[in-house]
C-alpha cells in the first residue's frame, strides 16, 4: 500500500516538471502545496471561441493508484459548458477507467479537457447553453474567480491580470456612460428647441386664423 502513493507522487512530480517545460496552450495548472494528488487548473478562453476573455478554474483529483487509474475532473467556474463541482464524464476521467491509458500525463488530460470543452458533444456533466450564454459566463468569470481564495493563492499572476482587466472594463464602461450623458445633454436642448418651434407654429396659425376672422367680420360690417 505504501508504494502506491509514492508511485503516484513520483509520477505527478515528473508530470509537473514536463508541464513547466512544455506548457499546454491556454491552460495553467498547479498542485496543492499540501496535497500533490489534487491539482487545480485555469483555462484561458481561446480566441474566436465563445469562451474568449474568460478564465475557467477547475481541479483534477488523482487516485493513489495513478497512473494506473484515471483522475476525477471537475469544473468550478460557471462556464455554460459543464456543470460546476460535478464529476465530468470524459474518456480521460474516472468515469471510463476502461479507456484510460497509464501513459497519459497531466498534459494529456488537460489537452483533452480543453478539446472537449470546445466541442458541443453532450456527456454526463455537460449542459446545453447558447454561445451568447457562454460569452456572458466568460465576462462574469473574472469577478467569480477573484472571490475564490484557493484560485488567488494558487494563481496570483493570473489573478493580478484579471484585476487589471476588470479595471479596464470599468474604465471603458464609465467612459461609455459619460458619453451617453453628454449625448443626452446635447439632445435635450434640441428637444426643447423643437417644442418651442412647434409652439411658435401653433401660435402663428392661431394668430393668422384670428386675423382672417377679424378681417372677414370687419368686411361684413362695412358692407352692411
Amino acid at each position: 500500500m505504501s508504494k502506491k502513493p509514492n508511485s503516484a507522487t513520483s509520477r505527478l512530480k515528473q508530470d509537473y516538471l514536463r508541464l513547466k517545460r512544455d506548457p499546454v496552450p491556454y491552460i495553467t495548472a498547479e498542485p496543492l502545496p499540501s496535497n500533490i494528488l489534487e491539482w487545480h487548473y485555469v483555462v484561458c478562453g481561446p480566441e474566436n471561441s465563445p469562451y474568449e476573455g474568460g478564465y475557467y478554474h477547475g481541479k483534477l483529483v488523482f487516485p493513489r493508484e495513478f497512473p494506473f487509474k484515471p483522475p476525477s475532473i471537475y469544473m468550478i467556474t460557471p462556464n455554460g459548458r459543464f456543470k460546476t463541482n460535478k464529476k465530468l464524464c470524459l474518456s480521460i476521467s474516472d468515469f471510463h477507467p476502461d479507456t484510460w491509458n497509464p501513459a497519459w500525463s497531466v498534459s494529456t488530460i488537460l489537452t483533452g479537457l480543453l478539446s472537449f470543452m470546445l466541442e458541443k458533444s453532450p456527456t454526463l456533466g455537460s449542459i446545453e447553453t447558447t454561445d451568447y450564454d457562454k460569452r456572458q459566463f466568460a465576462y462574469q468569470s473574472l469577478d467569480y474567480n477573484l472571490k475564490d481564495k484557493c484560485f488567488c493563492d494558487l494563481f496570483p499572476e493570473i489573478a493580478a491580470e484579471m484585476q487589471v482587466e476588470i479595471v479596464k472594463r470599468n474604465a471603458t464602461k464609465n467612459i461609455a456612460l459619460e458619453q451617453q450623458k453628454n449625448l443626452q445633454a446635447i439632445e435635450q436642448p434640441s428637444s426643447l428647441q423643437s417644442c418651442i418651434t412647434n409652439l411658435c407654429v401653433i401660435i402663428g396659425f392661431a394668430a393668422f386664423a384670428f386675423t382672417v376672422k377679424y378681417v372677414m367680420k370687419t368686411s361684413a360690417s362695412e358692407t352692411e
